[in-house]
């Protein structure tokens, strides 16, 4: 298999279907577009291996029966091809998405971001909020760097490596199977001798001081906002969830037991059936949303 190209086909391990969207001029994506209805766009983290299908493999099958899923590898990340001259960043990240939602013909969808996927979903609220039904975020990125967001984006693609760094994202290290850490290492080797994993992380730690998330600017939001998060959450502290949750007047936030920083993996179930009861509105019935600015 070959990355940055066509012929590129996403691991059987993962059991999704490829779809090649142009989106710009020397521009690729890469993506999964299953089921019918209200648009959810799924945006990935941001380790080393990573894509579409190695967050949302779990996820977007529970979801198409009720939903339209769109789950784009961002530029820099797995098979989506991009111009040579392109470059990375949060605010790069959320203008491939909408230029994603253009190509489809969709005018606004949910986000739906895993770790940086979050930060970046969240931000796009704030500079497109026309394009943006709502947010879920899981385990949201742009927090003080940890030693352990530090350690997953390694450019070591060695098998026991990889899988050493994965078993930190959960509680469960039976969760990381030979079979995944090698439909990841697929990814992870093209990242590393392109140059390309360099070039994304030092992006994300450009913006982390750059264009962390703003308070103001979040408090504004007048949208549902959802956030997730794992209690033994080592990559990402629970504690990043309290200091959104408690500036955004719209938001909710839920904390999974037995749960590490990949909710959608370690508590699929839970995570799908939050995501159904959150879009359909039934987890906000009687709230009377939208809230006015400071209700909670």
């Amino acid at each position: 298999m070959t990355i940055g190209t066509t012929g590129y086909q996403t691991p059987e391990f993962f059991a999704l279907p490829d779809t090649w969207l142009p989106t710009a001029e020397e521009e690729v994506t890469h993506l999964h577009d299953l089921g019918q209805g209200t648009p959810l766009v799924f945006m990935h983290g941001s380790g080393t291996g990573v894509s579409a299908a190695a967050n949302w493999w779990l996820t977007l099958p529970a979801l198409q029966r009720d939903f339209r899923v769109i789950a784009p590898d961002l530029i820099g990340f797995g098979a989506t091809i991009q111009a040579p001259d392109a470059t990375y960043g949060i605010r790069e990240w959320g203008a491939h998405t909408l230029r994603v939602l253009d190509a489809l013909g969709i005018d606004k969808a949910w986000l739906v971001g895993n770790s940086l996927g979050g930060w970046i979903a969240l931000q796009l609220a704030i500079d497109h909020p026309d394009r943006v039904l709502g947010v879920i975020s899981m385990g949201t990125g742009g927090s003080a760097p940890t030693a352990a967001i530090k350690a997953h984006a390694l450019p070591d693609t060695e098998f026991n490596a990889l899988r050493r760094s994965f078993e930190g994202f959960v509680t469960d290290p039976k969760l990381v199977t030979d079979e995944m850490v090698a439909a990841r290492q697929v990814v992870a080797e093209y990242e590393v001798q392109s140059g390309r994993l360099n070039r994304v992380i030092k992006a994300r730690e450009r913006d982390r001081a750059a264009l962390p998330l703003d308070n103001e600017h979040l408090a504004q939001l007048d949208l549902p906002v959802l956030l997730v998060h794992g209690m033994s959450d080592h990559v990402i502290p629970p504690s990043r969830t309290w200091e959104l949750v408690d500036v955004m007047s719209t938001a909710d936030a839920v904390l999974l037991s037995g749960c590490g920083h990949w909710s959608q993996i370690e508590r699929a179930d839970a995570f799908a059936q939050l995501v159904t009861d959150f879009v359909t509105g039934s987890w906000r019935a009687g709230l009377g949303f939208p809230r006015k600015s400071g209700q909670r």
